[in-house]
């Protein structure tokens, strides 16, 4: 029998794979607006996202063995395209979807869920799926 223990309460970190680290960060941070917090080389660039961190890993540097004996990281990585979705309410959401539009970006997807919350889906440079929805998408 398992001990018991709480299950966790938010997720604090979210992980996609990219190969060009600088058009990643053009992205995520000049075009969606994301506050880059940390980047080192071409291994990662870090992004804030409310309580939340987005981190956008070069997969051929993650695979390598840690180099600090103090951050004893895990290699890890993965192949193909990832998705993360973000938050924003509807006025937002239509403003980013316009901002998107106007740099170029494709917009694939764009409907109402059953909830009554509005999605747009579209493409980063790297190929992952990125959605924007309203918040009360996963509203129970």
């Amino acid at each position: 029998m398992q001990p018991e223990a709480p299950a966790p309460e938010a997720i604090l970190e979210a992980s996609l794979y990219v190969d060009d680290l600088d058009a990643a960060e053009a992205f995520y941070g000049g075009l969606l607006g994301l506050e880059a917090i940390q980047r080192v080389a071409n291994r990662h660039v870090f992004f804030r996202c409310g309580s939340s961190v987005l981190l956008l890993f070069n997969a051929a540097e993650t695979v390598k063995p840690p180099g600090n004996p103090r951050l004893p990281v895990p290699p890890h990585g993965a192949k193909g395209p990832g998705h993360v979705c973000f938050s924003q309410s509807r006025e937002q959401l239509l403003q980013m979807r316009k901002r998107l539009q106007s740099a170029g970006v494709e917009i694939e997807a764009e409907f109402d869920w059953p909830s009554g919350a509005r999605s747009v889906y579209f493409r980063d440079p790297a190929g992952n799926s990125v959605e924007i929805a309203e918040p009360h998408l996963w509203a129970p």
